[in-house]
């Protein structure tokens, strides 16, 4: 693993994710909002560092509210992304702007989702609104039909599961 990211996890006090590499919490809205969808009351807002090094990935999940994601330092992040709804896949890249690639990049709620990062890490920020809470949480294994779906569509993308 590089110094650099023995560096983040140290400064930032980041603790392993479920989903692979490292995060921590750094916000929590007090304010509670009611979602809409049958939900209880979640914080308006959460905000998490999340660090991904070379080899690591975050595992194919999914969250029922908007996920935005923002780059912060490194080589960039390939987030992909499975529509079961429509079975269409797609991928963006996170990193400094340039061609095909901005800093900013948003997950809509209750689409799957995987990341890694391009080169040695990737640093982001990851807000969630409204406010990320576990029993919102649901790994692709957790789900048959989207992970066959996932398959049919990309069974190469099936790697990050």
């Amino acid at each position: 693993m590089a110094h650099r990211v023995h560096e983040l996890v140290r400064a930032l006090d980041l603790a392993p994710h479920p989903e692979g590499g490292w995060y921590r919490e750094v916000f929590r809205a007090a304010r509670e909002v009611d979602p809409l969808d049958g939900r209880p009351r979640r914080s308006a807002l959460t905000a998490v560092y999340y660090l991904l090094a070379s080899g690591q990935h975050g595992r194919w999940h999914r969250v029922e509210s908007d996920e935005v994601w923002t780059w912060i330092e490194g080589g960039g992040l390939r987030l992909h992304l499975f529509d079961a709804a429509t079975g269409r896949a797609s991928v963006a890249l996170l990193g400094a702007v340039g061609e095909a690639c901005e800093p900013v990049r948003v997950t809509p709620a209750g689409v799957w989702q995987a990341a890694e990062p391009v080169e040695e890490y990737a640093l982001v920020s990851c807000s969630v609104g409204p406010g990320f809470d576990f029993a919102d949480f649901r790994f692709l294994d957790s789900d048959p039909e989207a992970r066959a779906q996932l398959a049919a569509a990309r069974p190469d993308l099936l790697r990050l599961d």
